[in-house]
């Protein structure tokens, strides 16, 4: 495990986090809830981008209206990343899976999220 920068600010430890706030919180399934939260801001963006309301995006969506309302305050545990990828591609955008070889650095290959 590499060493994370930690600086003193009015005696107060700060320690440099690893890019993923689940892993820094200790969560078991960090890199998928991280993978979860990248996909539904992507949804919120959209959403306010085109000014739809809650029940406009329930519909699109195929949700109800309460279930919108929980994914866009982040509460997304019940709703699979399949699910997610629907609602990306229901609101008009395409989703590309591209799987490639991992570098021989790492024994397994990983899941990233990138948004054109």
């Amino acid at each position: 495990m590499s060493k994370r920068k930690i600086k003193l600010i009015d005696d107060v430890e700060i320690h440099e986090g690893s890019g993923n706030v689940y892993a820094d919180l200790g969560y078991s399934n960090a890199e998928e809830m991280l993978i979860k939260a990248k996909l539904v801001s992507k949804i919120a963006e959209i959403v306010s981008s085109k000014g739809l309301t809650q029940v406009q995006t329930a519909k699109i969506l195929g949700l109800t209206q309460p279930k919108v309302s929980a994914l866009l305050r982040g509460q997304f545990r019940g709703i699979s990343e399949r699910k997610l990828i629907e609602c990306l591609t229901r609101l008009g955008r395409d989703v590309e899976i591209v799987v490639k070889d991992a570098p021989r650095r790492r024994a397994g290959g990983k899941l990233t999220v990138v948004f054109a």
